[in-house]
């Protein structure tokens, strides 16, 4: 139970260099082949395919939820991943293709991906999209809010799409490309955190800098040190740039020594990659047939 919200203007210190350091560690790590194999499998069932264009069809929504339900063909007995990501518009779509599949639709909201709009928008933008459906919100904090240094309304903006809601799970993006400093990732994590946030993810794939191992460990740590203190746990989603199953086993080692076994499953995180799916796919094909197929034997979308 959380007693006490800290003071947010005091600034977390964190030592640049030993976050690096750390966290490329973390990639020479050597794995057994039963061991990657395993993790190859539940990297693929952490994955939220998503498509989050200005071109989106209904078509390409159906296409992308045909993939997240037959990944599995050539290779029976994978596991499905763990949502479908989309537009709000898009919701009602996904929910009707994905039907009995168990795959969870996710959606994006809050003026995404700029976050640049009123309170009352991005109620509505909320609403909107879990009345189409959506199992899980993906919202966008205000960054030009977070560095002019109102962390109390960023706060309690998250705080209020966390009560719309209600029982869906909120993801909370802090676009830590957008954020500059280790120290501003921290601090953002943390306000995520104790507003309510279910999820916190680092990015929105929408500009050059994404995901990286040292951001994702900052943030990691944040959890950690989250749950010690109040005995909640709170999931993770690295998202953008990681389209390699070799990588995605780097972050699934770095979470394993971070915050053990307990947040090894699709509920305490997920990755934020859709190209990462058909890498996966390619390797576990050479890990069952010992060659590589091409690419193009899977679809894109």
């Amino acid at each position: 139970m959380i007693t006490a919200i800290p003071d947010f203007t005091i600034t977390p210190r964190i030592d640049q260099v030993g976050v690096e350091e750390r966290a490329a560690r973390f990639t020479k790590r050597s794995l057994k082949e039963d061991t990657k194999l395993n993790g190859l499998k539940l990297a693929l069932n952490m994955i939220d395919l998503t498509t989050l264009e200005g071109k989106d069809t209904d078509g390409k929504v159906k296409q992308l939820c045909y993939k997240a339900r037959h990944l599995h063909d050539a290779y029976p007995g994978l596991p499905t991943v763990a949502a479908v990501c989309v537009y709000p518009s898009m919701v009602g779509m996904a929910k009707k293709a994905l039907g009995d599949s168990g795959i969870k639709v996710a959606s994006v909201a809050t003026a995404f991906p700029s976050g640049q709009s009123t309170r009352d928008v991005k109620i509505r933008d909320t609403k909107y999209a879990l009345a189409q459906g959506a199992d899980e919100i993906d919202m966008v904090i205000s960054r030009g809010k977070f560095h002019q240094g109102e962390y109390n309304f960023v706060f309690d903006e998250i705080a209020t799409i966390k009560e719309v809601c209600g029982d869906a799970r909120l993801k909370v993006i802090l676009e830590t490309g957008e954020l500059g400093t280790y120290d501003k990732v921290r601090k953002a994590s943390d306000i995520a955190m104790y507003a309510g946030a279910d999820f916190i993810k680092t990015s929105t794939g929408k500009i050059p800098s994404a995901a990286t191992m040292p951001v994702t460990l900052v943030m990691l740590e944040a959890i950690r040190d989250f749950y010690y203190k109040t005995g909640k746990k709170i999931a993770m989603k690295p998202a953008g740039g990681i389209s390699k199953a070799k990588l995605a086993l780097h972050y699934l080692v770095m979470l394993n020594e971070v915050l053990g076994e307990g947040w090894m499953n699709n509920e305490w995180f997920r990755f934020g990659a859709s190209s990462l799916a058909n890498d996966i796919l390619m390797q576990l094909m050479k890990q069952r047939t010992g060659v590589y197929q091409s690419g193009d034997y899977f679809a894109n979308d």
